[in-house]
């Protein structure tokens, strides 16, 4: 196999099959209780992860883990498979509601707002923005309370 062949197969199982409905805050100084939304189209985490991860690998790096709240979701394993890589999923009661913490291999963290799947269009579009300026420090009920 050569170099390029690699690359484009590397390229193709790490690239979302479909784009998440994702926002975020830029690359910089963190500010508020978290770095950006996510609208997931389901409660169904192991069929919403693969592609929110393959996009959060561009900033994080490999994915080592997500903590959230297990009563937001229906059941999920202790692991999920993607790619070359397990990654652990940690269901907790203490999570804090409507997010999820996304923790790279060298410990690099990214928090998000989860939106609920069956929020308004306008309203979802509204909450991630919000959660994605820059200098937002909203907390997770603020920038849920606008809806």
């Amino acid at each position: 196999m050569t170099l390029d062949q690699f690359s484009s197969d590397t390229a193709a199982r790490s690239s979302p099959e479909h784009t998440p409905r994702l926002r975020l805050k830029p690359k910089a100084r963190i500010s508020g209780y978290v770095d950006g939304a996510w609208w997931p189209h389901s409660d169904d985490l192991t069929a919403e992860l693969p592609d929110l991860l393959a996009v959060l690998s561009v900033r994080l790096g490999p994915i080592e883990r997500v903590m959230f709240n297990v009563n937001e979701w229906a059941t999920s394993p202790a692991k999920l498979s993607t790619g070359s890589r397990d990654v652990r999923l940690d269901g907790y009661q203490h999570q804090p509601i409507n997010t999820v913490e996304v923790i790279g291999v060298n410990r690099s963290r990214t928090a998000l707002l989860v939106v609920p799947p069956d929020a308004d269009p306008d309203v979802a579009h509204t909450t991630l923005m919000a959660a994605a300026t820059p200098n937002d420090d909203s907390t997770v009920d603020g920038l849920l309370a606008a809806r």
